[in-house]
């Protein structure tokens, strides 16, 4: 008798091909995807590129939250190419307005025991309801859109044991900032982070899911809640409870490590800058004089989140020099604010409504002034994320966020006098009216492209004997933010790759782009955990415009590697990492045998012809992904393979 955790029975009832023992390639059945507009147009131009007239999926739906600022046409071009091409080839279109793509999807889409794949990094959030729910590049989604199978490394899955009960005016953001500290952002990777124990009978749905979308931080496959009767009665009150099913551990399953976290012992932690694992408690951080409070995004926005921050901030005002605002995670979140008079009470008190967006999480407005102190209650704290590189960002709950608010400086919620229940709507307000449903089959729905939508670029078959200059030497834990910033001026170009890979890797060196040009492409040389962070594509899309023929770091983040591959740019290790510090910027590397290696090998010897040495690199291929390498990338890929 074989006994089976939450994550090995999701993935046994989806396997396609290979066999679940950790570190092996496995491919599993896609249930539903979700996109959005920052990362959509580039998924839905490889769904049109594949060439299939109609999804495959259960359900697939596109959301429009990131690009909401319209500054110019871009924007607004975008959003219509999104509309009608899904419109066309039946896919769900979430409006503007609508709401953050993994509030909705959660509260309306999300079923338990399903898959769910996402061109977006916090897709994890879908675990809260205990699905298995993982983000990955817009090609992926695109193929599993077109019916085919996504490829994963079967991970390794790590139980977190919860005992006990958190205490009054500690947040589950505070649970997922503990496992962070505890297991760093490196420390998921490979891994499924599965949530177990007495402690998560204490926890409602919005709860986990904060939980699991802040998952993607520690770079894990995924997180995973079990969906049991306080999911039962969360899709009651969203009306779907005929989507439930109970999705539990058996229980002797087995686990490849555990860690316990005592909720009774936790304390109001925040994430310092820059980087969500480098946590203290609030305490021990001090009361530092703040400048700006933001309340929202996919990880804290939620109904039970807002009323929390409303019973704060109730008759009280916002201290003179802090800027608080606050976006709510959907429409129907709103709605229900806006009934029953706490919006009132937020707006009372002096913080500003964003529209149900991503907004200031994504750099998209509210960027704090120079040297600011910035609280918000988000999932990543970068530098220069905010849109201010001069600022200083600490990641915290909700609670912590609004009655810092108030005093004007960081506080601890835990000294307020007041009770935080609140108890769970037993139904939601439901009104699903800003969801479009597709065309039926066979229709002659037309696709809206502006001027500003440009070809996606495609890689050429891999060359055998490849050279090039090392164009840019990097450090430890470079984000996707480093390599393809997303802020408010780069954002509406998400379609024009030509025109974003001018700002590739700008942040690090704003000479790169021009570098590369000059130099006919060559060689990224990085430190450990390169492309953490987002799933966007653009990431490997604007270094493979600029001929980057390969990328040599230390180790990489799982999502980054993947777009890498798919876009045909070989991610090497260094054999032994002492070779990094032997490398300058402009050092010619040479690769002999090159498609020969990665067809028959898993490592190869580069050349540095200025320094007349050599080094040894690994690289961790399937047959399928030497396959994808050898033709230029999954495009080319999948079409070979449609022939």
């Amino acid at each position: 008798m074989i006994f089976l955790n939450i994550t090995q029975k999701i993935i046994k009832s989806h396997l396609v091909s290979g066999n679940m023992a950790a570190g092996e390639e496995i491919s599993i059945k896609i249930d539903q995807t979700l996109t959005q507009d920052s990362t959509g147009t580039m998924a839905y131009l490889e769904f049109e590129a594949i060439g299939i007239p109609r999804v495959k999926t259960k359900r697939s739906v596109a959301y429009i939250d990131h690009n909401t600022l319209q500054s110019g046409f871009e924007n607004a071009d975008d959003h219509k190419y999104i509309q009608t091409v899904t419109k066309k080839h039946g896919i769900y279109f979430s409006r503007p307005g609508n709401g953050i793509c993994h509030q909705v999807h959660l509260e309306r889409f999300g079923i338990p025991g399903q898959t769910l794949l996402g061109s977006d990094s916090h897709t994890p959030t879908g675990g809260g309801i205990g699905m298995l729910a993982m983000g990955a590049g817009g090609l992926d989604v695109a193929v599993a859109m077109g019916g085919g199978a996504y490829y994963i490394t079967m991970p390794k899955v790590v139980k977190v044991n919860l005992v006990g009960k958190l205490k009054p005016w500690v947040a589950a953001k505070d649970i997922i900032l503990e496992v962070l500290r505890l297991l760093t952002v490196k420390g998921g990777v490979g891994k499924v982070i599965e949530y177990s124990g007495e402690g998560v009978k204490t926890l409602s749905v919005p709860e986990r899911a904060t939980i699991t979308n802040m998952g993607a931080e520690l770079g894990a496959t995924t997180s995973v809640f079990p969906s049991d009767d306080i999911t039962k009665e969360f899709l009651k009150a969203q009306g779907r409870e005929s989507d439930f099913s109970y999705i539990l551990p058996d229980d002797d399953a087995t686990y490849d490590e555990e860690i316990t976290i005592d909720l009774s012992k936790l304390v109001p932690l925040a994430a310092k800058p820059h980087m969500p694992d480098n946590v203290d408690t609030v305490k021990n951080i001090g009361k530092i004089k703040v400048d700006q409070v933001a309340i929202g995004s996919c990880t804290n926005s939620s109904y039970m989140d807002m009323m929390k921050v409303a019973k704060i901030l109730k008759g009280k005002t916002v201290a003179e020099d802090v800027s608080l605002v606050i976006s709510p995670g959907s429409r129907q979140v709103l709605n229900m604010l806006s009934q029953n008079g706490a919006l009132a009470d937020m707006i009372s008190a002096g913080a500003r409504i964003l529209e149900t967006a991503c907004g200031p999480c994504i750099g998209m407005g509210q960027s704090p002034k120079t040297d600011a102190i910035s609280l918000r209650t988000f999932n990543r704290n970068f530098e220069g994320r905010s849109g201010t590189k001069s600022a200083q960002v600490y990641l915290v709950s909700p609670e912590t966020a609004a009655l810092s608010a108030i005093n004007g400086y960081l506080s601890d919620p835990t000294e307020l006098d007041i009770s935080n229940e609140i108890e769970m709507p037993e139904k939601f307000l439901i009104n699903d009216n800003m969801v479009v449903e597709p065309a039926p089959e066979n229709n002659d729905v037309e696709v809206v492209r502006g001027p500003n939508i440009k070809e996606y670029p495609v890689n050429g078959k891999l060359e055998n004997n490849v050279s090039g200059k090392a164009l840019i030497k990097v450090e430890d834990n470079i984000t996707t933010d480093h390599i393809m910033p997303s802020n408010a001026k780069l954002l509406p170009f998400r379609s024009n790759v030509p025109y974003l890979s001018n700002f590739c890797l700008a942040p690090c060196d704003d000479k790169f782009p021009e570098r590369a040009k000059e130099n006919g492409g060559g060689f990224i040389i990085a430190g450990s955990n390169y492309g953490q962070g987002s799933s966007r594509e653009h990431a490997a899309l604007a270094p493979l415009y600029l001929g980057i023929k390969g990328v040599i770091a230390k180790s990489f983040a799982r999502i980054h590697m993947a777009n890498l591959i798919n876009s045909g740019i070989l991610p090497m290790t260094f054999a032994d990492e002492a070779n990094y510090d032997k490398i300058d910027m402009m050092d010619t590397l040479v690769i002999d045998n090159l498609l020969d290696s990665v067809k028959n090998d898993n490592s190869l010897i580069v050349k540095n012809v200025t320094k007349g040495t050599e080094f040894k690199v690994n690289f961790a291929l399937s047959d399928r992904q030497r396959d994808i390498m050898a033709l230029g990338g999954l495009l080319n890929y999948t079409k070979e393979m449609s022939k």
